[in-house]
Formats: C-alpha cells, sequence, structure tokens
C-alpha cells in the first residue's frame, strides 16, 4: 500500500538508521496514503501550493509535500527558494531531528518480549522477511517490529538517499533561517496506528506483503499526478488503494488520519500565523475538503491564491492549467 544536519546525514547512510529515519519521513506525509475525499472542494482547490493572506498582508505559504526522493520534487526554482527565505517559521508535521528519531526507535519495537511473528504467524512472517530483504533490515530488528511499523515500512520504496522532499524542505528552512516547528508530536501521530485495530493492521499488512513489488510503480505514479499539481488524482489514487480494505478501515484512516489531524495541525498553527509569516509544508492530501487545511484557514479569514508548482525540473504547471 503507498500509504515524516551532520549527525543526521551519517546516520541514514547505515541499513538500520536508515529504516527508522524514512519511517519516521513516511509519518510526516502519511497524509498521502489517506483517501480524502476532494469532490466537495471548489475546482480549483486542488492546487498543491498557495499564498496566504489577511486583510491584504502576505501571511505566508502552504505547500502540499510528497514523501519521494525523486529528484523532480527537489529541484526547486529561485522564486521558490525566495518565498521560502521571506518567511520567520517553517512548521511541518513532525520536526525529524535526533530527539525523535530515537524516540521512535522505541516506539517500533515490541517493548514486552512480544516477537512479530507470535502476532502475525509464521506464513506472514515468512513472507514478511522475503518482502524486507531489499530494505536491508537486519532480523533481529525485523524480528521485534509491530505490525502497523512493518506495514509502514513496506508502504515505500526502499530508500536511496534518505533525503525525502520534507526532509530536504526542513534543511532549507533551517539553513535559511527559518525557526523549524512540528504541528504534530510523535505520541500524536503514532497513537494513530498503535490504536488501530489489530484486525486492520492486519490487513494493511496483508495488502503490503501482496503488492510490495507494485509499490515503486504506484509510488511514480503519484509523483507524476503531483508533478502535475493533481489533487484529484491523487486522491483517487489513494483511494483505489483504500478501496480493497472495506469501508471500516476506510473511515478509520480518514477520520484518525486525515480529520483529526487535520484539525490538530491547524489548532497548533493559528497561533504562530497570527504573529509571524509562516511557510507550511505538510502532507498534499491535508489541503483539499471542507475539513482541509485550506478550508479551516479561510474560516478563520485568511484568503488563499493558488501559486504555480515550484520546481524547475518540470515545465512550470499553474494552478489554473492544473485542474483542467
Amino acid at each position: 500500500m503507498i500509504a515524516p544536519q551532520i549527525a543526521m546525514k551519517t546516520m541514514i547512510r547505515t541499513p538500520f538508521r536508515a529504516d527508522q529515519f524514512r519511517t519516521m519521513l513516511l509519518l510526516l506525509a502519511f497524509g498521502l496514503c489517506i483517501a480524502a475525499p476532494v469532490h466537495s472542494a471548489p475546482h480549483d482547490d486542488t492546487a498543491i501550493f498557495w499564498s496566504i493572506s489577511r486583510n491584504g498582508e502576505v501571511a505566508g505559504y502552504l505547500l502540499g509535500t510528497i514523501h519521494s526522493e525523486d529528484p523532480r520534487v527537489l529541484d526547486f526554482s529561485e522564486s521558490f527558494t525566495q518565498m521560502l527565505s521571506s518567511n520567520r517559521i517553517f512548521a511541518m508535521e513532525m520536526v525529524p531531528d535526533l530527539p525523535t528519531l530515537q524516540q521512535l526507535t522505541g516506539f517500533m519495537q515490541y517493548q514486552d518480549g512480544t516477537t512479530l511473528e507470535s502476532v502475525i504467524g509464521s506464513e506472514r512472517m515468512a513472507k514478511l522477511r522475503l518482502a524486507l530483504a531489499q530494505y536491508r533490515v537486519p532480523a533481529d530488528w525485523v524480528a521485534g517490529m509491530k505490525v502497523w511499523a512493518a506495514m509502514m515500512t513496506l508502504s515505500v520504496p526502499p530508500p536511496e538517499t534518505g533525503f525525502f522532499m520534507d526532509f530536504s524542505l526542513s534543511l532549507r528552512a533551517a539553513g535559511a533561517g527559518l525557526k523549524v516547528i512540528g504541528l504534530e508530536t510523535l505520541d500524536q501521530q503514532l497513537a494513530f496506528l498503535e490504536n488501530m485495530p489489530m484486525e486492520q493492521q492486519l490487513l494493511l499488512l496483508d495488502q503490503a506483503l501482496a503488492e510490495h513489488d507494485k509499490v515503486a510503480g504506484l509510488h511514480a505514479e503519484m509523483v507524476s499526478s503531483y508533478l502535475h499539481g493533481d489533487l484529484q488524482a491523487l486522491s483517487a489514487q489513494s483511494e483505489a488503494q483504500l478501496g480493497q480494505l472495506g469501508e471500516e478501515t476506510k473511515q478509520y484512516f480518514f477520520h484518525q488520519g486525515v480529520e483529526l489531524r487535520n484539525q490538530r495541525m491547524f489548532d497548533s498553527l493559528l497561533p504562530f500565523l497570527e504573529k509571524d509569516r509562516v511557510f507550511i509544508a505538510v502532507g498534499a492530501l491535508h489541503l483539499p475538503g471542507e475539513t482541509g487545511l485550506i478550508q479551516l484557514l479561510r474560516n478563520q479569514g485568511y484568503d488563499l491564491l493558488p501559486l504555480p508548482l515550484p520546481f524547475t525540473a518540470e515545465e512550470p504547471v499553474s494552478a489554473q492549467e492544473s485542474v483542467q
């Protein structure tokens, strides 16, 4: 299923740390794994990049991100770099710093002696070991993984560089002197996964195991839709994935993984946005819909204007062109 500094760069070169770091960044962009309906939103609300203003004054920017290492989503235009640098705060779903990475290590593993095989059974475990071989995850680490951690690991292609869009943006922001803040804590994000009924976790793991050889192709399709600024296509692709799992699991994902998180991120963001210019970068499917960040910002009195995509590798696509 397609489902957030020098020391950090050193750690992501090692297989053990790279897997943990990649999983954390996947959590940051987990909204892109959710079927977030956008049909209720105005047609032009499918744009990915927005300026935010209030009473005619620029308040910041809102960029929907995708969890990808694709060079095209890392090749930002000069004008985008200037926009980023013009803000005082960079807000992302969760800050990928060393303390968070260390905390994630404990969360991903059972701490009471439970083994993954005792939870999922020997047949699933054999399939999982085979599927995880290309991820270079140590066998002893796999043995103690939680079900959701195994499922999430299989949800994206094996990492190559470790420089995903979310991480790259946070480094650029920090280098430009912006204060980098998280709109959620690790505990808050993991509660969504930790509290998921085991039956649903196993369904997701089974789907991830059945489709792990298709992940690269599915991910490439989502990147293509993203580069065309097409949130409707991204939503449809996510919808197709979750559509195989049944209504109960789908509703859990949408309510717990999108609606509640959107409101929590908005509540965290608002005090900063009312005082400083803020550049906001969150998973793209947290933007649209009646409960998305675009509408939540409008409800608070902010004006949002769609902007062209911020990349140079592809011919820029305007927000209006991207929805035609």
